[in-house]
Order: structure tokens, then C-alpha cells, then sequence
């Protein structure tokens, strides 16, 4: 079967007001052939953080049409990358990932603790769920444990009072497979399924800086991007297969004498699977690599740039 095409977005880390900062590319993974459809260079991004409000982020398709998220607004293309429409929110804040399930689409509200759904009949931001989580202590073998049990209340995704600011779990992925939604983050070690009466349960157990975590067979597929790898774990947090991030020699790289915080090779995010169960990552500089889970190794790999401050974001195949 040959590989597919994806559409990629990416981020721009350490860029100046006016430069590009960030965009969307369509890559033939079978030729190595890619096209940049999308250039995200609109001169009022406030520039403060890594990552902050620059560039292009998740990525959704529903009715023929293109659903793409930047940092607070949810952008609608067609399929020739023409905007028809767009919808700022007051509480998407710093988006991240998204996803449909059904008939609605599910954003990751990253600095808010929050999910947020978009009706797709409708084209209204309907409801948010705010995740909260409690510490309990529990007796585990003769010992008393403290775990956080966690569960969701709804807001008004359009209200003033809507949740702060805090960043507590730093959710930068929701996933929905057979009606059923999940969700993962940097701060969570958990991949939590959410309930609509707002309780969750683990599926399983992911290490610290995690990205796109999701189930996956009878485990648990993401970027361990603290280990520069993309993982195929068990449920008990325990790697089944790890597959390295491609690396480059230095000298070949654009921007490498960056301070890692802002910029870095090897940075994984951005993941989608293949009918046929092949991984397909994303990692700086802008690398998309496929992994055969089953031989341990990877595949192909297509690189855009070697800039080291160009990070894919949304990782989607092309459906069209």
C-alpha cells in the first residue's frame, strides 16, 4: 500500500513581528513531494512565550471542508485552502489539538483546563468543559498514596466569567474514537476519557511531557517529547515499543545555537495512524516520519526545512 498524504501545520519558534511564523503544508510521504498551502504571517500575533498565539495548530476535516485551529480562533477552508469562515472564541485559549466526533468538533482550550465543543450543524461553539482535578489519599498496599481524581464541570464557552488562566494540566490533546472522547497533556499522566455526566476514567498511565496521547490497540500510542521518541506503551505506563525521533548532525542544521527552551531538534509532536497501522510523527525541524510499530523502525522520513525553529503542530492524513 503506498504511503498516504498529510497536511501539517507548524509553529515558528523565535521569530520577529512581520516575519512568517508559521503555516500549513501538504506532503506526498510516497514521493517526498511537499507544497505549502497555508502561510500564517498576520503582523498582530502577540510574540510572548515559546509557542504563544503564532502559527497554524490542530487540524479537522468534516463535509468536504477544511477545520484548522490557531491559538483563539477556529478557521474553516476549502479544499483549495480558500477561508470561508471563521470563529474567534473567548475562552480557546493557546489551542492545540482537535478532533470530530460525530457531528461536533472537540478543541483543546491548552491554558484554560479546558475542552470546548463546536456544533458542525450549527457552527456555534455550544459548551466548554473545565477539567478539575482533586488530591485524595488512598490506601494502596498498606500505604496511604495521594492520587488526583478528576472530573469536569461545564461553562459558556462565550462567557466573561469563563475559567482563568492557570495551566494546570496543560491538555494539548483530545482524541474521539467510537464515540468516545480522550484526552491527554504535558501535566497529566494519565489519558483521561471523559464522560458526558463529567466524570473521567484513566486509560492508562504516559510519563511526564507527553504530546497527541491517545489510545492505541491494547495500550497507548504518543510523543514522549521529554525522550525524543514516539512511544507504544501499556497501560501501566510501560514502553512496549520506543521509536526514535529522526536527528540531524548539527552542522546541518539552521538556528541550532538556539537555547533549547525556545528552540530545539527533536521536539515530537504531531501523530496520526494509518489504516494499516503505521505511525505517522512529527518533530523539528519540520521532519515527518513513519514507523512500522510491529518491526520496530523507521520507514520514511521527509524533511521540510532544517531550521530548528520550524515544529509541526496538526498532523492529519489528506482524505480528499
Amino acid at each position: 500500500m503506498p504511503l498516504p498524504t498529510v497536511l501539517v501545520t507548524e509553529v515558528i519558534r523565535s521569530t520577529h513581528m512581520g516575519q512568517f511564523h508559521g503555516g500549513a503544508h501538504l506532503v506526498n510521504l510516497e514521493t517526498g513531494e511537499s507544497r505549502k498551502v497555508l502561510s500564517w504571517d498576520d503582523g498582530a500575533i502577540d510574540f510572548e512565550g515559546r509557542g504563544g498565539m503564532r502559527g497554524l495548530r490542530g487540524i479537522a476535516f468534516h463535509n468536504n471542508e477544511i477545520y484548522i485551529a490557531a491559538t483563539d480562533e477556529l478557521f474553516v477552508f476549502d479544499q483549495d485552502f480558500k477561508q470561508r469562515r471563521s470563529f474567534p472564541c473567548a475562552n480557546l485559549t493557546q489551542c492545540h489539538e482537535i478532533c470530530t466526533n460525530g457531528e461536533t468538533l472537540l478543541l483543546t482550550s491548552t491554558k484554560r483546563d479546558a475542552i470546548l465543543e463546536f456544533d458542525l450543524a450549527t457552527q456555534a461553539f455550544t459548551v466548554g468543559h473545565l477539567l478539575i482535578g482533586k488530591p485524595v489519599q488512598k490506601q494502596v498496599k498498606r500505604k496511604i498514596v495521594t492520587e488526583i481524581e478528576y472530573r469536569t464541570e461545564q461553562f459558556d464557552p462565550h462567557a466573561d466569567n469563563g475559567p482563568p488562566i492557570r495551566d494546570l494540566f496543560h491538555i494539548n490533546n483530545v482524541f474521539a474514537e467510537n464515540g468516545k472522547v480522550f484526552i491527554g497533556g504535558v501535566r497529566l499522566n494519565d489519558v483521561l476519557e471523559l464522560s458526558p455526566d463529567g466524570t473521567t476514567r484513566s486509560m492508562g498511565k504516559v510519563p511526564d511531557w507527553t504530546h497527541n496521547a491517545r489510545p492505541f490497540r491494547t495500550g497507548l500510542l504518543y510523543n514522549s517529547t521529554e525522550a525524543d521518541a514516539v512511544v507504544w506503551g501499556d497501560k501501566s505506563g510501560k514502553a512496549l515499543v520506543s521509536l526514535k525521533i529522526p536527528k540531524y548532525p548539527d552542522a546541518q542544521l539552521v538556528n541550532a545555537n538556539l537555547p533549547r527552551d525556545i528552540a530545539r531538534q527533536g521536539f515530537g509532536r504531531g501523530l496520526c495512524v494509518t489504516d494499516d497501522g503505521l505511525i505517522i510523527a512529527g518533530s523539528s525541524p519540520s521532519t515527518i516520519a513513519v514507523h512500522d510499530p510491529v518491526a520496530r523502525k523507521t520507514i520514511k522520513k521527509v524533511n521540510l526545512t532544517m531550521d530548528v525553529r520550524h515544529a509541526p503542530h496538526g498532523l492529519e492524513i489528506w482524505p480528499f
